[in-house]
């Protein structure tokens, strides 16, 4: 920060008059003035944060009640204002939905398609892009969309909704829409807000009718995902959705032939078009070997894989799932609205919740229909006895000076009758019978009425039945969407258990590894020294030095080891079967050892020791045998008229394989001259 911006402490603490945060009417004091700057920290930290409240409850985060955010609300909303059966263009939909949704029409628009593309609430005609390609919609001009008949049987109820008024104060939209169903897990759901984000997968919709009976039925259930774009999926760290959690996801791969690979399914969250790429950057890389890859995608995924020549299919399709977007890891996090708060939740609770608001939901309708029900009932008793009884032909009644007067008779008449009807007479009930038609009084027909009251009173004890047992007619709702919408959403994600692939040794060696020992370099790009082996790009490399160090290091294009390069080669983590042959001089003059050790796992990059760590010391002799081979070694001392015999043999496989550690067997505490096979 330069020196301008800088100021006293006291000055930032009452950069804002007391009282004024917050207020909008509240202006700052002439900007030249250098207090009046900092007056911005004030702003950020309430305008910013009325902002970040906004994204969150308005935009991003869906609601926990219908699984909705506020734009596919608004636009469900939309739509059913505009259902009269038929398809309506989308361009009018987008425009109706202005009506309520302070944002563009691209926004909308957008968020449409993706409903439509979900294949659950939406009735789609036209081109509306494709989740497998990745291809767009046509233009909202072309396309058409009406509600589906699911989205009409669970989502709406205007006598269970509570409405609150739109942006502009014009219209009035639903606060949240009266779901009967556990949408937000059948649909799933992305959003990114400030500070905070959602991803909700989508479940099976046979799944989570099964989970809310056993829910209701205080029985255990477990709900996992599944995608319309297929493939497997293991859910070992699922974690029930919360956040913390991650889903492997993988490409349904099927061998066509040795040469020939097809992928059919393809991860969630992925096109066809994102896999070909992956596929073709990894056999850049040399991560694979192939000849091409052919794109035959129509109404189903068909991706071919064409490998090279002497390359083995199994290796190739784990090299698939560990280079290439034929596998891809999901983190889940299942954050939702509840009572204008974000709150992370689990799948498990969502649903709970979810069921819970359908249950109440259901005894709301209900209870609605009932008290309808009963206020027919009790017309149609008044509507009775005033006709059967003649009521309207009454002197009193016909003669009468006024209204009041003519209604004082009625309910005068009725007043014996009062203990049939089901609540009080009331001077409205009065005036309605007076409204009647003499054409329906002619033809007024007393056993249809008395038949007619009967359903009625039928139809109440019949919903008294169904709210004393709530709980199993929840049930039966959830059944009635099973088998009436179950077949069109079978499982088309597998759940597997995945056996986990290490890239080093799925990956193709197409490297070669080179070694410059009088400059102690080694790397793929030293071309005109020494070659070592093929390697991959994924590969160790294991340096043995002759002063005894050695260590691990990454493949790189040419990197500083140091000289006096023993032995190098390629590394293989955990691998018991590379033993290697040892004899080294402990210090300047000391006693000679031999060992025999493998190297299964050590920290790349940190230098280890094959002696004891003793100023000048030595190997003296070295091997390295891939199947653990012992050979036999002729030892020379240094002649010495006190020692008889000066050459003697010694049999590497009467040395016992010890830790890398190990100090190893005393081979002679005589000078030495040289060590060679034998």
């Amino acid at each position: 920060m330069s020196e301008d911006f800088e100021a006293p402490k006291d000055d930032l603490e009452n950069e804002i008059p007391e009282g004024n945060e917050g207020h909008s009417d509240y202006k700052p004091a002439d900007t030249k003035d250098v207090k009046a700057k900092y007056q911005l920290s004030g702003m950020y930290q309430n305008w910013f944060l009325d902002y970040a409240s906004y994204v969150i409850l308005e935009r991003a985060v869906p609601h926990i009640n219908d699984g909705l955010k506020p734009v596919q609300r608004r636009i469900l909303h939309s739509m059913r204002r505009l259902e009269d059966g038929r398809y309506n263009k989308v361009a009018n939909i987008v425009g109706h939905t202005m009506q309520f949704h302070p944002h563009g029409d691209a926004s909308i628009g957008d968020a449409l398609v993706q409903l439509g593309q979900k294949d659950l609430l939406v009735d789609c005609q036209g081109n509306w892009g494709n989740i497998l390609t990745g291809d767009g919609a046509a233009a909202p001009r072309y396309i058409e969309a009406r509600l589906s008949k699911f989205a009409l049987d669970v989502v709406f109820n205007p006598k269970t909704t509570e409405w609150k008024l739109s942006y502009d104060g014009r219209n009035k939209e639903p606060v949240t829409l009266p779901v009967k169903f556990p949408l937000l897990l059948a649909q799933g759901v992305e959003g990114i807000a400030v500070g905070l984000s959602s991803k909700i997968l989508p479940h099976n919709f046979n799944e989570l009718c099964d989970a809310s009976i056993h829910y209701l039925h205080e029985e255990e259930f477990k709900l996992y995902p599944d995608f319309q774009t297929g493939g497997s999926i293991d859910v070992s760290k699922y974690n029930d959705g919360e956040r913390g959690g991650a889903v492997r996801i993988r490409a349904k791969i099927e061998k066509i032939d040795n040469k020939t690979l097809a992928i059919k399914e393809i991860p969630y969250g992925k096109t066809v078009a994102s896999v070909c790429d992956s596929i073709v950057k990894a056999s850049e890389k040399g991560k694979i070997k192939i000849k091409k890859v052919e794109d035959l995608t129509s109404g189903n995924v068909e991706i071919l894989v064409h490998l090279a020549p002497g390359v083995s299919s199994d290796k190739t399709i784990d090299a698939l799932y560990a280079f290439t977007d034929c596998e891809v890891s999901i983190s889940p996090n299942c954050c939702v609205i509840d009572d204008q708060k974000p709150h992370f939740l689990t799948v498990s609770n969502i649903l709970r919740k979810s069921v819970d608001n359908t249950l109440s939901l259901l005894r709301q309708e209900l209870e609605i229909r009932k008290d309808e029900i009963l206020e027919s009932l009790h017309f149609a008793s008044l509507e009775k006895i005033f006709i059967e009884e003649r009521i309207y032909k009454d002197k009193e009644f016909e003669q009468a000076k006024n209204m009041d007067a003519a209604c004082e008779h009625i309910d005068e008449r009725l007043t014996p009758y009062y203990p049939q009807f089901v609540r009080e007479v009331t001077k409205e009930d009065i005036l309605k019978l007076m409204e009647i038609k003499m054409g329906r009084i002619l033809k007024f027909n007393s056993d249809k009425a008395e038949e007619l009251i009967a359903r009625m009173k039928a139809d109440i004890e019949e919903i008294d039945h169904h709210l004393a047992n709530i709980v199993e007619y929840t049930v039966d709702w959830y059944l009635m969407l099973k088998n009436k919408y179950g077949k069109n959403f079978p499982r088309r994600t597998e759940l597997r258990n995945f056996d986990t692939i290490e890239a080093s040794k799925v990956v193709e060696a197409n490297e070669k590894l080179y070694i410059n020992r009088e400059e102690g370099f080694i790397g793929t790009g030293l071309k005109k020294d020494e070659f070592l082996s093929n390697c991959s790009s994924l590969d160790d490399v294991i340096i043995f030095f002759r002063d005894g160090r050695y260590l691990v290091t990454p493949v790189s294009d040419k990197k500083f080891v140091g000289k006096n390069i023993l032995y190098a080669n390629v590394f293989k983590k955990n691998d018991k079967r590379t033993i290697y042959n040892v004899v080294y001089r402990d210090g300047k003059e000391g006693t000679h050892y031999i060992k025999r050790f493998a190297v299964t796992s050590i920290i790349r990059d940190r230098e280890y020791d094959v002696t004891q760590g003793t100023p000048d010391s030595r190997i003296m002799y070295f091997t390295a045998n891939p199947n653990g081979e012992a050979e036999v070694i002729k030892v020379t001392l240094k002649p010495n008229p006190r020692v008889r015999r000066i050459i003697f043999e010694e049999d590497f496989s009467a040395i016992g394989i010890k830790g890398r550690q190990a100090r190893g067997n005393i081979l002679t505490k005589l000078p030495v001259h040289k060590i060679a096979l034998k």
